[in-house]
This record gives C-alpha cells, sequence and structure tokens, in this order.
C-alpha cells in the first residue's frame, strides 16, 4: 500500500504570524501603506490618542506590518527557520507570550524614545535567535556559542545603531535578543520545558 505525504500546518502560532504578516503587507499595498499606518505600525502620538483602540491595537500589531515584500521575506525567512522549533520546544502558549512580550516592550521604548514609525517582526526575530542560543544549555553549563552569539550580536547591533544610516530600529533588535536571551535563561534555570 502506497503511503502519500501530506502537508502539515506543524507551527500554528508561526505560520499564521506570517499569514497574517503576509496580508496586512498586500493589505498596506493595496491602501496605499494607510491600513500599515493606522494598525500594523507604532509611533509617537499625542496623550489623546491613547484613549484610541488603535493606539492599542497598533502597540501589539506592528510587529505584523511591513514596508514592502523583501522588509517583509527577510523577517519571514528567519521567523519559518527558527520559530518552529521554538514552538516545538517551548510550547504554543509560551510562544505567543513571549511574542506579545516582545511586541509590547519594542512598541512602548519605541514611542518613548524615537519619533519615526516602527513596524516588522525583526524584534520577533531576534528575540528567536537568542531564544535558540539556549536550546544546548545545561545545568550548570554555559555553551561558549551561547556566549558568541550575545557578544557578536550586541556588538553588531551597538555599532550598526551609531554608525548606520538604514531605517533599521537596531533598539527593536537589541529588545528582542535581550529578552529571548531572558525567556532562554529563565525557562531553561526553571526546567520549565515542554516535554515532548
Amino acid at each position: 500500500m502506497k503511503k502519500y505525504m501530506i502537508l502539515q500546518y506543524n507551527s500554528p502560532v508561526v505560520l499564521t504570524f506570517g499569514l497574517i504578516s503576509f496580508f496586512a503587507l498586500l493589505l498596506g499595498n493595496m491602501t496605499d501603506f494607510s491600513s500599515t499606518r493606522a494598525v500594523f505600525s507604532v509611533y509617537s502620538t499625542s496623550f489623546q490618542d491613547l484613549r484610541s483602540p488603535l493606539f492599542y491595537i497598533r502597540l501589539f500589531g506592528h510587529v505584523l506590518g511591513h514596508y514592502n515584500f523583501e522588509h517583509f521575506f527577510n523577517n519571514m525567512i528567519m521567523l519559518l527557520l527558527l520559530g518552529p522549533i521554538m514552538e516545538e520546544k517551548y510550547g504554543y502558549k509560551r510562544v505567543i507570550l513571549m511574542i506579545v512580550i516582545t511586541a509590547f516592550i519594542t512598541g512602548i521604548v519605541h514611542i518613548v524614545f524615537f519619533g519615526t514609525i516602527l513596524l516588522g517582526a525583526s524584534g520577533i526575530v531576534f528575540m528567536f535567535m537568542l531564544l535558540a542560543s539556549f536550546t544546548n544549555i545545561r545545568s550548570g553549563k554555559i555553551p561558549l556559542t551561547l556566549v558568541l552569539c550575545v557578544i557578536i550580536f550586541i556588538g553588531r547591533e551597538i555599532h550598526d545603531a551609531i554608525t548606520a544610516n538604514d531605517n533599521i530600529s537596531q533598539a527593536a533588535h537589541i529588545i528582542g535578543g535581550i529578552l529571548g536571551a531572558i525567556f532562554g535563561f529563565y525557562a531553561n534555570r526553571k526546567g520549565d520545558l515542554k516535554t515532548a
């Protein structure tokens, strides 16, 4: 008897995140970026806007927005590589919580300290990158790969923040990476991982 391979929706959080981001990008293209500005980006605003429900949607929804297809594909490649591994290791509920916390903190920091528009999943991607570095951690031992990843990652982003003028939010990358390290350290220290 022949066995048939079927497609599996193997990483529901990451795949759903990617699909929503893709439709947000299409909608942004169809509305000349106005839907992206209204819902899928975060920026400094007046205190009166704090009463608008759209402010709170933007505070979390900015990670789903992307400026163009190149921006979208760059984030999605890394998200689709790292996300399913993290979702399998930590479980979908914990991954959702990590995404929500990262979106909230990067959004708040950007509103308070920067006068530009922030959108894109790179903070989430960098959170997954540092979180992935904790996959080989063992009790009482810190992998050298983890230390090197943190040094290279943080060093490069700080360097780029100082020298580059490229419309990329290194702050979102750094915050995402720091949160990934915190999440990974906390989950591994507590031994609170999903078991297969």
